[in-house]
């Protein structure tokens, strides 16, 4: 079940470990007191070293994945906890995420039409709107905060978001 599990998907540890437990537990097998049931955290170590998992290509994957479609750091770690991927992995993948936080926060601004990208001077209650988008999407503060005040105007590429 494993081995055809990480064929079809791309996985991390984390959820081929839930994804065992919770077919062992649907087919019955860890009622039975013949045999043990196989440990599932065993089996995806195991997937593991065989390099059929692959925790940190997962994340360096998804983290590229959610950035392009616009996505910000707090929204990728919360990703990445969901996929249960460790701290380690996600921590070295975290300089990467940070380099491309502005392509990120500009590819967001650039979907929704906010700031730079938007198409006229809006009003107060639309900039906190767009604001509260960005959060949401995973943006910090500073760096959403100037894009939505950035003018329809200006160009994005010449000005420092940084």
């Amino acid at each position: 079940m494993a081995l055809r599990y990480v064929e079809r998907f791309a996985t991390t540890r984390g959820r081929l470990t839930d994804y065992l437990g919770r077919k062992i537990r649907e087919r019955g097998w860890n009622d039975g007191a013949a045999a043990a049931p196989a440990d599932p955290a065993e089996l995806a170590q195991r997937m593991a070293d065989l390099g059929y998992v692959d925790d940190r290509a997962f994340a360096e994957q998804r983290a590229a994945a959610m950035q392009r479609r616009g996505l910000g750091a707090r929204r990728v770690a919360g990703a990445f906890r969901e996929a249960g991927i460790d701290e380690g992995d996600a921590d070295s993948v975290a300089p990467a995420i940070a380099d491309r936080a502005v392509e990120s926060a500009l590819a967001f601004a650039r979907r929704k039409r906010i700031g730079p990208y938007g198409s006229g001077e809006g009003d107060r209650k639309l900039h906190d709107k767009q604001l509260g988008a960005m959060l949401r999407a995973g943006h910090r503060f500073d760096l959403a905060r100037k894009i939505v005040a950035t003018p329809p105007s200006d160009d994005p590429e010449s000005i420092d978001f940084g």
